[in-house]
């Protein structure tokens, strides 16, 4: 051990020891770790509970006893004649009852470098992911993470967890004044480690802990705390289909089964299913009944059960309620080898006010607008980011390049895209700040919202967007480059309302609504649209689908099962929220699984049925989905009919893929020698009979096959007389002359 000589041109101030016990020191980079003077290299550490503290080489021979200036734990001295490079050693502390062993944090340069804080204040560092948060790295050729975090008004930040005892005054980061990040690099902390951020306010305030905005890992909740974890080494074996997925996805079949993953089904009544227990049966069973994709209602975490995901706090971490995040990874694998798409429900347009979140994140607004006309929502009471700031909107954009890249996710539905809009939502006169205009229009956010489908659609490998929105903004599926907002989709609000409005009446009343199903031909190809039956159709009192149906039990299934049909031959991609393919009877309740003990009777094991063989005929027949999006594709041939409540149209895809012809009847009137137009003569398969008795159906129709003869009905060149089944849809494809 050498000695320690004192000289006042080594000593720190005992303004800066003080400052540093107290955890509000401005810059303790300067202070602490190794320090060239003219006396030598000093070395001071802050270690509470050591009552000595010993320098060492590597090896762990020890080369000085450093002074103790305060009984906190804040040490100092000279290594005399040592020949150690900066980081060439290490600490070891010991009091009466123990002695332990620890690399010094301040003996590490900075980890990031100048581009990181331009391109994060520019506003156009597009992998945020890769350099904030808690980054696991070799830094100077040893293992550890390093922490960074973007709170530019704070005046001290520290990262605390397991490895520190959750003590703020131990790991003090710099600040990076370029940019106001925050960043300190642990040497020898690892995966799994929990922890959070402490932040002292401009004004001195200590803020309560701060969960990471950036964090790709959390504790279950109730617990708040962030938690190490890699997300950029797990062994994909999806490359086939990631390379499939790529093309005009308008092209394509699109059946989407939407699930709340927390009551899809639950163990024991009670607990959540993991990743993999969620791979073994929601997979097979999706791929079963021929959907093309599982839409995931927000998986990104969030506190509170009751808000379904969306009030996430963690962006960048997969809800920890189904498992850690590589569990995740494995679900989305699996789902692609066995042919299905992953989307997730994405949610950019505000956050919950929880106070270890976003909201004031370093002691004013950061994330959120600071006028609460725009930054506060009164119907969600939540936050609404601040879609002018660069830092916000690339934060929210490298989020949704993230899922994309490090989770392989297909395609990312945006919620309330109407609330980001428009500055009015949801308000009164003078609750809302116009834009510099004086319109309503958010001219931030339909930027921002252009520049994350732009880089969806350039980045991500066939990845696709889709809006839930439900206004007559123009352009909304439109490229960026013709005016429009550039998302792929755009769900048919308007069509899912008007259909289960007539689908409600009882059937003698029909005639006289007959518009609700005509008038979305009006508009079904102004946009890309998605028909979406959704969760929000069977909550907050308004029942389930099969509950909505008018009539007897039997009409009930019967005319579920005749709108499923026409739902499918109808122009748009599909959705259908889970329980509703079987007719569960109540009400959707995201704290129980679904009454999968109906599926054992015979109706409701009927309705499932037909949903397979409807979205195997969609996926089987171009006619039903090459040109979903294209009015080429469609064509009444039964528009006006009234007084019988019978609809007909043809569906067409390429020159020569066989047409088909879509019929329906919702009345519980079977329509006898009904004289139909086809748009070809020949023989034409009844693919789908929703009336047949293997769906629960009394089995009337056409025998499986009908015969077209030349003669002009209904505008077509072709017709033949068929017999349209009660309450039912007939979907007829062409087999040839």
């Amino acid at each position: 051990m050498s000695d320690l000589t004192t000289g006042a041109n080594w000593t720190a101030r005992q303004s800066d020891v003080d400052a540093i016990v107290a955890g509000r020191h401005g810059d303790p980079f300067a202070v602490l770790g190794p320090h060239e003077t003219p006396d030598g290299r000093v070395i001071r550490a802050f270690v509470p509970h050591a009552e000595f503290l010993d320098v060492t080489d590597l090896s762990g021979k020890v080369l000085a006893r450093l002074t103790r200036r305060h009984d906190s734990g804040f040490f100092e001295g000279l290594v005399a004649g040592a020949a150690i490079g900066d980081r060439d050693y290490a600490l070891k502390a010991s009091n009466a009852s123990a002695a332990w062993e620890l690399r010094d944090p301040y003996s590490f340069p900075a980890y990031l470098g100048s581009t990181d804080d331009y391109l994060l204040v520019e506003g156009t560092h597009r992998r945020l992911f890769e350099r904030l948060g808690a980054q696991v790295v070799v830094h100077c050729g040893v293992h550890g993470v390093n922490f960074a975090v973007w709170a530019p008004n704070a005046a001290r930040v520290s990262v605390v967890g397991d490895f520190n005892a959750w003590d703020g005054r131990r790991h003090q980061m710099r600040k990076r004044i370029d940019s106001g990040i925050w960043e300190i690099f642990a040497p020898d902390v690892g995966v799994g480690t929990n922890y959070k951020y402490e932040i002292v306010a401009a004004d001195g305030r200590l803020l309560p802990l701060k969960a990471d905005p950036l964090g790709f890992g959390s504790e279950m909740r109730p617990s708040t705390a962030s938690v190490v974890a890699r997300t950029d080494n797990f062994v994909w074996s999806d490359d086939e289909w990631m390379e499939r997925r790529a093309g005009d996805d308008r092209r394509r079949p699109m059946s989407i089964y939407e699930v709340h993953l927390g009551s899809w089904a639950r163990v024991d009544g009670w607990r959540y299913l993991t990743w993999d227990e969620l791979a073994d049966s929601l997979i097979p069973y999706a791929t079963d009944l021929g959907f093309t994709h599982l839409e995931l209602m927000p998986i990104s975490e969030h506190p509170f059960d009751g808000s379904w995901g969306y009030q996430p706090i963690g962006l960048f971490a997969p809800t920890r309620r189904f498992g850690e995040p590589e569990g995740f990874a494995r679900f989305v694998d699996r789902a692609h080898r066995a042919g299905l798409g992953i989307i997730l429900d994405w949610v950019p347009a505000h956050f919950p006010t929880d106070e270890h979140g976003l909201r004031e994140f370093d002691g004013g607004p950061l994330y959120e607008h600071a006028d609460p006309r725009r930054g506060f929502h009164p119907d969600w009471n939540t936050a609404i980011y601040d879609f002018g700031r660069q830092e916000v909107v690339s934060m929210l954009c490298a989020n949704a390049l993230f899922w994309l890249e490090r989770y392989h996710i297909d395609g990312l539905r945006v919620d309330a895209v109407a609330s980001m809009l428009y500055l009015d939502y949801s308000r009164k006169d003078g609750e809302w700040l116009p834009n510099e205009d004086g319109g309503r229009d958010n001219r931030e956010a339909v930027a921002f919202l252009r520049k994350v489908n732009e880089l969806v659609y350039a980045e991500g490998r066939g990845a696709i967007t889709l809006a839930e929105e439900s206004t007559a903004w123009p352009g909304v599926s439109h490229p960026t480059s013709a005016g429009g907002l550039g998302f792929g989709f755009k769900w048919n609000m308007g069509w899912m309302h008007d259909t289960l409005d007539y689908m409600s009446r009882e059937a003698i009343h029909r005639r006289w609504h007959h518009d609700q199903l005509t008038f979305g031909l009006l508009y079904a190809f102004a946009e890309n649209f998605v028909l979406p039956l959704s969760h929000d159709e069977v909550v907050h009192g308004k029942g389930s689908l099969i509950g909505k149906m008018s009539g007897d039990h039997w009409q009930k299934f019967a005319a579920l099962r005749a709108y499923y049909g026409f739902m499918w031959g109808h122009p748009g991609k599909k959705l259908l929220f889970m329980g509703q393919e079987f007719g569960q009877w109540a009400e959707w309740n995201h704290d129980k699984g679904l009454d999968w003990h109906l599926t054992e009777q015979a109706e409701h094991a009927g309705l499932q049925a037909l949903m397979r063989d409807l979205n195997k005929a969609y996926r089987g027949c171009p006619a039903l989905h090459a040109r979903d999006c294209e009015q080429e594709g469609f064509r009444w041939i039964v528009v006006e009919d009234r007084a019988q409540s019978v609809f007909a149209f043809a569906r067409f895809g390429e020159w020569g893929d066989p047409p088909v012809v879509v019929v329906s009847n919702f009345t519980p009137m079977p329509r006898d020698g009904y004289r139909l137009g086809f748009p070809c003569k020949g023989r034409w398969r009844e693919a789908i009979n929703t009336n047949a008795g293997c769906y629960g159906g009394s089995n009337l129709g056409n025998g499986g096959e009908i015969r077209v003869y030349e003669g002009e009905s209904h505008g077509m060149p072709a017709h033949a007389e068929i017999l349209v089944p009660p309450l039912a849809t007939v979907i007829f494809e062409y087999l040839g002359d």
